[in-house]
């Protein structure tokens, strides 16, 4: 399905490209991750009723609109960007006239990635290569410091993975699970990443 025509059945517009102004070193621009690709790591990768998703730098929320309607299961997208985050709070209202029979919260959050409180609830986290390595660093010892308070075992899932990123991980307990390619991917890097810490 083209990636209008799905936006279309969920009742959203997620299409297109934003740059962030010059001088926006930390944050990359907006680009939403394409629907093929979605379902191909759903197809391999599963979400419970118990699960609760965070989407960092959700952009306009495809991830998060997807994973809601797919699972109904809670997500929140964080997105700092002041007019992309009014979009999809735009999106939100009306793609929840189309699934008001999911009881499961989809919330938005304006902010920065780094100041998300980690909810003890939350065990899934998405990037996009969202923001800085530097960033992505903060995030993960958030995710850390919440797991160490309340054990559980938490994913993070990467999509386009940078080697920043990578490095950035291999100096945490995270362990590599799983690598899921993308059909037809026209570069080696659109993949997704999939990395568990375990509670023992």
């Amino acid at each position: 399905m083209a990636e209008k025509k799905y936006d279309q059945s969920l009742r959203i517009r997620t299409v297109g490209l934003r740059e962030w102004p010059q001088g926006m070193v930390c944050y990359n621009r907006y680009e939403a991750t394409p629907y093929k690709a979605l379902d191909r790591l759903f197809q391999v990768y599963r979400l419970n009723k118990s699960d609760k998703v965070v989407d960092f730098g959700c952009g306009r929320g495809r991830v998060s609109f997807y994973i809601h309607n797919r699972f109904q299961v809670p997500v929140t997208g964080i997105e700092v960007h002041d007019k992309t985050y009014e979009e999809a709070l735009g999106n939100k209202a009306s793609y929840r006239q189309m699934a008001r029979h999911i009881q499961a919260p989809i919330r938005l959050k304006y902010g920065l990635a780094e100041h998300y409180e980690v909810k003890v609830t939350d065990n899934t986290f998405y990037f996009f290569n969202p923001f800085s390595a530097q960033i992505f660093e903060q995030v993960v010892d958030n995710i850390l410091q919440s797991v160490e308070g309340d054990p559980r075992t938490v994913d993070l899932i990467l999509y386009y993975p940078i080697a920043a990123y990578k490095r950035v991980l291999q100096n945490t307990p995270f362990q590599l699970i799983n690598k899921v390619t993308v059909p037809g991917a026209a570069q080696q890097k659109e993949k997704f990443l999939i990395y568990r810490w375990a509670d023992k």
